[in-house]
């Protein structure tokens, strides 16, 4: 199954799984079968590592790990998050994302593998990005505008989701999480230090409010 959005389209339903759904609420239903996990930290080995494919499909054990990444994103306000960075050593990731027209986009996808875009249907944008695994900075960082990511669900099931804009970097942003690679290293090395520094002063910070916000939703 293929599935994408174009910004031109006047449908602007929450998009689950790409499929669009003429109702959804405020808090996934993951996110309230879900329990936190402490997020790992720019430093931590996982976090360089490539990870390997998710091989059981359909499974209690990987629902779970599928709500406990939901919930853990929604404490740290994340847009989407890799397994690696609950030290997961598998290839998924989630994602609960509103775009820069409206469409909220709510899903997760295992084996990810970007496909190629045609340069004639896509554009390099430069925008801020940040990452919950390096607390607090935002850089610059250029991206294509569109993206085409194949994977799997949670049954094994094929899929291809398509992005445009925010939620195409966040398809890419997580899909390169899987392969060790964090948004730092497309980073100069002055900025990346820069950065670092930046999360020095604010992780204290940080790490605080997502406590906060994990009382508050009771996990």
């Amino acid at each position: 199954m293929t599935v994408g959005f174009d910004e031109s389209s006047p449908d602007r339903r929450v998009r689950v799984m790409g499929e669009p759904v003429d109702s959804y609420p405020a808090l996934p239903p993951e996110v309230e079968r879900g329990t936190v996990r402490r997020i790992t930290v720019v430093g931590e080995e996982i976090l360089r590592r490539e990870c390997k494919d998710v091989t059981r499909f359909g499974t209690a054990e990987l629902a779970r790990l599928i709500d406990d990444m939901f919930a853990t994103n929604q404490v740290a306000s994340g847009a989407g998050l890799a397994a690696n960075q609950i030290d997961v050593d598998l290839r998924l990731f989630v994602w609960d994302i509103t775009d820069e027209w409206g469409v909220r986009h709510v899903g997760h996808l295992a084996n990810p593998v970007l496909a190629d875009v045609p340069a004639g249907e896509r554009r390099l944008v430069e925008e801020d990005e940040g990452c919950l695994s390096v607390p607090g900075p935002f850089r610059t960082v250029p991206r294509p505008d569109r993206a085409v990511v194949h994977g799997f669900d949670l049954h094994g099931e094929p899929l291809v989701i398509e992005g445009r804009g925010y939620f195409a970097r966040c398809l890419q942003h997580e899909t390169d999480h899987l392969h060790g690679r964090l948004y730092l290293d497309r980073l100069s090395q002055r900025e990346r230090k820069s950065a670092l520094r930046e999360m020095a002063a604010a992780k204290d910070e940080v790490f605080a409010r997502r406590a906060a916000a994990a009382e508050k939703l009771g996990k």
